[in-house]
């Protein structure tokens, strides 16, 4: 990895591409991971590069579902392994939610260098090379453990694409996705959606976890209730505009 100064005013920025760039180099993240992760960036700019009182909110609501649920999973892809291996095993452990790696660009090598990579991280029985069930769809994100994301009543997609998160809600599945465009398909059709930068979400979903992990069912159900998909999509994108807007008038420009 590239040595980047912690001074650096976009230090938190190029250390995250430099791990998407050593998920390539090691096997574990797609090229077409090094596109998604630019988008990303892009959305997480107009954010301020904060987590908003919304994105806590629904991380909150996120966990609640997990602590609740029957049978949690939760899908890790390249990116995901690459970016937050450590935290995302952690949110694996204080949830109880087993992890599923789950590829649009399937291999076995890839699959089995994930787990290998998550397993150097301290994850156990990483399910996803079986493939014995299957999801309406006509790629390989189709492919699926029968105990696994086939038969979850919560499932945790981080990273996720649309079709997918449309396929599990058809499913009668409660999804939960991180996605820093408040405006894909993804973050309207989840049940709970994060829009936040997932090396922010996931230590913030640990942290959470290990607060909640006690509570009694009725207080996890009323964070559930309580929830509001639409309130946390339509704060994002107002903080967005707002940051544009701030911005603009620093700089002296007009804003319209």
């Amino acid at each position: 990895m590239t040595r980047i100064p912690v001074e650096h005013p976009r230090y938190e920025s190029l250390i995250t591409r430099e791990r998407i760039v050593e998920g390539v180099q090691i096997g574990i993240t797609s090229k077409q991971g090094l596109i998604a992760q630019g988008r990303g960036e892009t959305f997480d700019y107009l954010l301020g590069e904060r987590t908003t009182t919304t994105a806590a909110y629904a991380e909150r609501a996120a966990v609640a579902l997990l602590l609740l649920a029957h049978n949690p999973i939760i899908s890790v892809n390249g990116n995901v392994a690459a970016l937050v291996p450590d935290q995302i095993v952690a949110l694996s452990d204080v949830t109880g939610a087993p992890l599923e790696v789950n590829l649009f660009h399937r291999s076995d090598a890839r699959m089995h260098k994930i787990i290998e990579h998550l397993s150097a991280y301290g994850a156990s029985d990483v399910l996803g090379k079986k493939g014995d069930g299957s999801l309406d769809l006509k790629h390989d994100r189709a492919i699926v453990d029968e105990v696994g994301i086939y038969s979850a009543d919560v499932v945790l997609v981080p990273l996720e694409d649309g079709d997918r998160c449309s396929a599990l809600i058809a499913m009668g599945k409660n999804v939960i996705t991180i996605d820093l465009n408040p405006l894909s398909r993804t973050s309207l059709s989840s049940t709970v959606s994060i829009i936040d930068n997932i090396t922010r979400a996931i230590p913030n979903m640990v942290q959470f976890a290990i607060e909640m992990k006690h509570n009694k069912t009725e207080e996890l159900e009323s964070i559930v209730d309580l929830y509001n998909n639409d309130k946390v999509l339509s704060s994002a994108m107002y903080e967005m505009s707002e940051t544009l807007k701030n911005m603009s008038i620093e700089r002296g420009i007009e804003w319209i």
